[in-house]
């Protein structure tokens, strides 16, 4: 029995831990027993209990041999990523995004077993969980598609103007304290602005970074703070630009006083202006519509890399959408918030997947961020590519740790199989290596 036990695939094992009752909120979601339901809370909530909420992800983590009581550091994120990343990876379960409840005090998703018929035929190319309904039904929006839309659609997609348009219910931040792009310690001190996936905690929610505040082991501080960003007009590359200091750059349309800090941004970063709609090569209708556009991008957004993830905050009048790790949403837009100082991608994340991604072979690390200026994005209907004006930003550092991670193929080398004492320390490893 033991060995049979010792032998399960994730299907069979799942199926044994609902039947055993041991886990509070893991359960069948119908009488066929053909969905279930898996409790998800996210560790940041106050009344997490991590014997309790970590429980079965913990239990998972124990059978395939990743954690030994008293002798492995207790991670729980570890655990839930590394259950997450297995459920994705097997055609033998399929999300029900509609029947999960993912903002509740006790949150939770629910997941298909499927028929060998219905097996998903590839598995998801990355672990984002799916997007939860934002708008209540009276609320319903359709916006108009296509150049012959434009000059209407515009009017929607700059702040503080344009009376007429009913705005949507966004979500409420508190007060941003001011947040300078990095100092010359290379730490992040102050209060900044994040998301995180629907369900973790409160979208919006303050976070404050102590001072001196590294994630990792100091041996994974960064030492690269570039990016690459591209522009692009309605998919054509229109700027290739990479930062050179760790200050970061603006994106913006024509200049702005450098005398004036406190309002502008700090005059050291670099700036990187919208070209003329023109180089896009594009239909007279088109290149109107980004003419009408540009003027609100004038104070533009302000974007930096810090040790502990890529930040932004956005100055400008037009509104600005994106997409990227922590986005709340992958298939509904996610709006960034005027004068808010907002994460965009975190270190200590990007680092866990890379390592899941090269020792377990877990879906590719996320590190691409991208910004749609003055068009509600993502929008699955439409293609990135039909959008005005986007920006594709990537920090370097980890562009080329994954390209190395790429290049060795997901599987950890057997060197570095005695290093898996701890997250930290296997973290290192694998980042040493890749950097070697």
């Amino acid at each position: 029995m033991g060995d049979r036990c010792r032998n399960m695939r994730l299907r069979e094992w799942l199926i044994a831990q609902i039947d055993s009752g041991n886990y509070a909120g893991l359960s069948w979601e119908n009488h066929e027993k053909t969905m279930f339901r898996i409790p998800w809370k996210h560790a940041a909530k106050q009344d997490y209990n991590r014997d309790e909420d970590a429980a079965l992800f913990k239990a998972w983590a124990v059978y395939k041999g990743k954690f030994r009581e008293g002798k492995d550091k207790a991670d729980p994120s570890t655990w839930k990523t590394r259950l997450r990343c297995a459920m994705n990876k097997s055609t033998d379960f399929q999300e029900v995004p509609e029947r999960s409840q993912l903002d509740i005090s006790e949150p939770y998703k629910v997941y298909e077993i499927m028929d060998e018929g219905d097996k998903k035929t590839d598995p998801p190319d990355s672990p984002l969980p799916p997007a939860q309904p934002v708008y209540s039904s009276s609320q319903q929006h359709t916006p108009q598609r296509g150049p012959h839309a434009l000059q209407s659609q515009f009017p929607m997609e700059v702040d503080g103007q344009w009376e007429k348009v009913t705005e949507k219910p966004s979500m409420q931040y508190q007060a941003a304290a001011p947040l300078k792009p990095g100092d010359n310690n290379r730490h992040v001190k102050g209060t900044f602005y994040t998301w995180t996936t629907p369900g973790t905690q409160a979208p919006g929610k303050a976070q404050t970074i102590q001072a001196a505040l590294c994630p990792y082991p100091t041996q994974l501080q960064i030492t690269d703070f570039r990016m690459n960003v591209c522009l692009y007009y309605q998919g054509t590359l229109v700027e290739n630009f990479t930062s050179s200091t760790m200050d970061g750059c603006r994106i913006l349309h024509g200049s702005v006083p450098v005398e004036n800090e406190h309002i502008y941004g700090p005059s050291s970063m670099e700036q990187l202006r919208f070209p003329s709609p023109e180089r896009a090569g594009a239909d007279k209708r088109v290149v109107e519509a980004m003419s009408r556009l540009l003027p609100h991008l004038e104070r533009g957004v302000l974007l930096w890399v810090a040790p502990d993830g890529v930040f932004l905050k956005r100055l400008c009048q037009g509104r600005v959408y994106w997409a990227g790790p922590l986005a709340p949403f992958c298939n509904q837009p996610n709006k960034l918030e005027r004068d808010k100082t907002c994460k965009l991608m975190d270190m200590q994340l990007f680092l866990q997947e890379l390592e899941l991604y090269m020792r377990e072979g877990c879906p590719c690390p996320r590190f691409h961020i991208d910004l749609c200026f003055g068009e509600e994005f993502p929008d699955p209907p439409q293609h990135k590519s039909k959008k005005l004006i986007t920006a594709h930003i990537e920090p370097l550092f980890a562009r080329e740790l994954y390209r190395n991670a790429q290049r060795i193929g997901p599987g950890t080398p057997r060197s570095l199989q005695a290093s898996k004492t701890n997250t930290d320390d296997g973290t290192h490893s694998i980042t040493k290596y890749l950097v070697q």
